[in-house]
């Protein structure tokens, strides 16, 4: 039986969150895609995790982990965000202000909420980290 995928990316944050869970040390991401390479480059700039490589001639990502990742999960439905609507999501992802990032598509490319706000773009969020 072929095990089929409905959403690779929430796949994903829940494979990174059951290995921070358990404490491991690293992870296996798999299959990649460029949407998932760049909310974990996202998330490894804002040190959540180590790093993260392409294996497998490119079908998976290797994730080093740090240990500093409390939840983090695909947002589904993935909502549109106004610019004046930040504050809104980060209340109903994120447990306090100032701690966790929301990775938002936009259409100058994938960023944190708060780079986006910056930009003074809106977009559609796709995962929340803390």
């Amino acid at each position: 039986m072929v095990k089929m995928l409905v959403d690779p990316l929430s796949n994903a944050m829940s494979k990174i969150q059951n290995a921070e869970r358990a404490r491991k040390k690293e992870v296996t991401v798999a299959p990649a895609s460029k949407l998932i390479g760049e909310v974990l480059k996202i998330i490894a700039e804002e040190g959540m995790v180590k790093s993260f490589e392409p294996v497998e001639g490119g079908r998976a990502f290797k994730v080093v982990l740090h240990g500093k990742i409390n939840s983090c999960g695909a947002v589904k439905p993935r909502h549109p965000i106004k610019l004046e609507d930040h504050e809104k999501w980060e209340k109903r992802y994120l447990p306090a202000a100032g701690i966790g990032i929301l990775v938002v598509s936009t259409p100058k490319g994938v960023m944190t909420h708060k780079k986006a706000a910056e930009l003074g773009v809106g977009g559609r969020i796709l995962a929340h980290v803390y």
